[in-house]
C-alpha cells in the first residue's frame, strides 16, 4: 500500500471547492490541494441518471492522515453523501514526497 494518496471529491461551486481545500490544508490534513473545473459529471442520483457541472477538488495527503481528511471532507461538505475517494501515489520525487509528509505532520 502506498504511503501517499491523491484524494478527490467534487463540489457544486468553485467557492465551496476552495473552502474545502483551504480548510484541509490549514488543518494540515492535506499538504496541498487543487480545484479543477468546471468539469462535467455523469452520475446516478436517487435512481435517475443525471449530468451536472461540478468542480473537482484534489487533495494530497498520507495514508496515515487519510481517515482525518475523509472525516473533515464529509463533515464540511454541503452534500449529504459526497464522493470521497483516494488513489495511491505510486511514484514521486523524493523531495516532493518528503515535503508532503512534513506538511501533514500532526503538530
Amino acid at each position: 500500500m502506498s504511503d501517499y494518496l491523491q484524494v478527490s471529491t467534487a463540489t457544486e461551486t468553485r467557492d465551496v471547492g476552495v473552502q474545502l481545500a483551504e480548510g484541509a490544508v490549514a488543518a494540515r490534513l492535506a499538504a496541498s490541494a487543487q480545484v479543477v473545473g468546471p468539469i462535467t459529471s455523469v452520475f446516478w442520483h436517487h435512481g435517475t441518471q443525471g449530468t451536472g457541472e461540478e468542480w473537482q477538488v484534489l487533495l494530497y495527503t498520507t495514508a496515515e492522515r487519510y481517515p482525518q481528511l475523509e472525516r473533515f471532507v464529509l463533515e464540511e461538505h454541503p452534500w449529504t453523501n459526497p464522493q470521497v475517494s483516494a488513489v495511491p501515489i505510486v511514484q514521486g520525487s523524493p523531495e516532493y514526497l518528503a515535503w508532503l509528509s512534513r506538511s501533514v505532520e500532526d503538530v
